[in-house]
């Protein structure tokens, strides 16, 4: 399991295991947890509770005997939670062990009568928006109440919306526990007014077509307006309240720009401001666009993404930055065709796979295209572009075949380079994968990233590291060249890993991993291998090893996902996660410590490997 979803996981656990069982097969022999720790806090509505203890004689919980336990003793009921705290006592024989498990609310906190709901006031946030932008308000409070806010004067009532409905995180997807559901105590009051109405700009009162994604935009120069705090108002039952918002509202001018350059690698854009948004097309060093709103240490770029102020540089311009785009030209390069589209500024851009294409799109830019240089190439069938109008052009690389070998994107000057890599060398018969680079990486790595514990405590960065070396090994001899991103412990964060691979650029990046689930999973009766994928030509491998391994070592499927997962992310080659088993689950996590059943694993992942990129040189 990969540390973004592990992290809380790992956090809890390290506060409990003051020593580590340092051999895979040792048997606890007295009473021991692993999981969750003596004091642990929660929003789920249960808890499993993982460990160890001398397989001749029951163990209880609260009293009431364990129902199952592996032949080695291990066990993983699931229990149900109460609101507030919850105390479990186990025992065996003499032996006992007291945890206490605090559930807290998984919805917003509900206000008690004329009040709104803590942390519910939006914008929570400052926030800056363009004369033309919605400015948008929102409070939680009880049915039947007036609520209002006002701003520079202004009041804008705020309406009551139907049931408030709340979603579960994204990892509930991984328990098929992602139905969204209602709050029934609670009423959304939500509001929005043009930023332009509340507070129009000294002499903003003409508009003009601007190439910002097309939008209007005032063409006379004003400064920006700080327009203060929302102040909000809520009535109910004939009492009053006013609270003061969090966030202030500022009001763009339209003229100078700021114009923001991405200064990072690679730019992490997103469709919101913030971190819990999904991500888009990483931007290149030097991407420049207008700035067109704010939202803490945000911004809003002109073509619709959000970035960190922090990648980038603001400066102020007379000019939105676009461009006019006329010839473009492919090139052989060692291991790739290259693709130059000269720009005059370097614009934003995103890309969109599917199993057979690959479309570039070019934002704030208008073709004068006549001519394009794509000559027979060795991965490319065809290349078609088309104008999107008003400002933007999009071109579609058809492939000659159905599987992709990874992508780069890179600014030389006001140049923009998409390096579309091809297959590895074919092999022979005595070495089937000579020609071709596996990049293997052990998951997690030291006393600080422990991963996953099973129920004696054993940590799941000791067996990706022992299995890693085994499959390092089998590939090595069938003649691929074989990079480790670890050989030991070694404090790698996922940043490191994946600057690991975009710079070796492996004809394949496989990141090795054993599996946990959220505290409302079943940990009893989850098993099975699961693999992720995030680029649509990192899908045809996914699936294959999936069912492969699977199918030849006779072990359930836990299935195949698309994750937002670091891992997964680099676009240079195919990337997958392989989570191999369920370090939780008493009877699996046998099975993931048995040497004979490692020796298996790794000879079924070679195998697999070998026979994947096999059928890829048939096609």
């Amino acid at each position: 399991m990969g540390r973004t979803q592990k992290i809380l996981w790992g956090t809890l656990l390290g506060a409990v295991i003051a020593f580590m069982v340092s051999a895979p097969g040792f048997t606890q022999q007295s009473l021991f947890v692993a999981y969750p720790p003596p004091t642990h806090e929660t929003v789920a509505d249960r808890i499993f509770i993982i460990g160890t203890a001398d397989p001749k004689a029951d163990v209880q919980i609260n009293g009431q005997t364990v129902a199952y336990r592996s032949p080695a003793g291990h066990f993983a009921p699931t229990l149900p939670l109460e609101l507030g705290d919850n105390t479990f006592t186990l025992t065996q024989g003499d032996e006992n062990l007291t945890l206490s498990v605090t559930r807290l609310p998984s919805s917003p906190q509900l206000p008690e009568g004329i009040a709104f709901a803590p942390d519910s006031l939006t914008p929570a946030v400052d926030i800056a928006r363009l004369p033309q932008d919605l400015i948008c308000f929102g409070a939680i409070a009880l049915d039947n109440a007036t609520v209002s806010v006002t701003l520079a004067g202004q009041s804008i009532p705020l309406s009551a919306q139907q049931s408030l409905v709340e979603l579960p995180p994204n990892s509930a997807v991984l328990t098929n526990q992602n139905s969204p559901y209602v709050i029934n105590s609670a009423v959304q009051y939500e509001g929005c007014v043009s930023a332009q109405a509340i507070a129009p700009l000294p002499g903003a009162l003409t508009y003009g077509n601007s190439l910002i994604s097309g939008a209007v935009v005032p063409t006379a120069s004003a400064p920006n307006q700080n327009l203060g705090y929302p102040e909000f108002q809520l009535s109910l039952n004939g009492q009053t309240l006013s609270q003061t918002g969090t966030g202030q509202v500022t009001l763009l001018s339209a003229s100078p720009f700021q114009v923001a350059t991405v200064t990072a690698e690679a730019g992490v854009a997103r469709t919101g401001p913030s971190s819990d948004y999904s991500r888009l097309t990483p931007l290149p060093r030097g991407t420049r666009a207008a700035v067109t709103g704010r939202e803490g240490d945000w911004l809003r770029l002109d073509y619709g993404g959000w970035i960190r102020a922090g990648e980038t540089e603001i400066a102020e311009r007379a000019t939105p930055p676009r461009s006019l785009i006329r010839s473009v030209r492919s090139q052989i390069a060692p291991g790739a065709t290259e693709v130059l589209l000269p720009l005059q500024v370097p614009v934003p851009v995103s890309v969109d796979q599917t199993a057979d294409s690959l479309t570039l799109t070019l934002y704030n830019t208008v073709p004068q295209t006549d001519t394009i240089f794509f000559n027979d190439d060795p991965v490319v069938e065809r290349l078609d572009w088309r104008p999107v109008l008003p400002d933007r052009v999009a071109y579609t690389f058809q492939f000659k075949t159905a599987q992709q070998w990874g992508y780069s994107l890179r600014y030389e000057g006001t140049t923009l380079i998409l390096s579309l890599r091809h297959p590895p060398a074919r092999g022979n018969s005595r070495l089937p994968l000579q020609g071709s680079t596996i990049l293997i990486d052990p998951g997690h790595g030291s006393a600080e990233d422990l991963g996953a514990r099973g129920p004696t405590g054993y940590p799941e960065k000791d067996v990706t590291l022992i299995v890693s070396k085994l499959l390092r090994d089998r590939l090595q001899a069938r003649g691929a060249t074989v990079v480790m991103t670890r050989e030991g412990d070694d404090d790698l964060y996922p940043g490191d890993r994946v600057a690991m691979i975009e710079q070796i650029a492996p004809t394949l990046a496989l990141s090795l991993h054993y599996n946990a689930l959220p505290d409302s999973g079943d940990a009893l009766n989850t098993a099975g291998v699961g693999t992720f994928w995030y680029h649509a030509q990192a899908h045809d491998l996914a699936v294959f090893l999936h069912n492969y391994l699977a199918a030849k070592l006779n072990r359930p499927s836990y299935g195949v996902f698309w994750n937002n997962l670091a891992l997964t992310r680099p676009a240079i080659a195919p990337s997958v996660l392989l989570e191999l088993g369920f370090m939780i689950n008493p009877d699996e996590f046998e099975w993931i410590t048995d040497l004979q059943a490692q020796q298996q694993l790794a000879e079924a992942l070679a195998a697999g490997i070998e026979q994947w990129l096999q059928t890829q040189e048939s096609r």
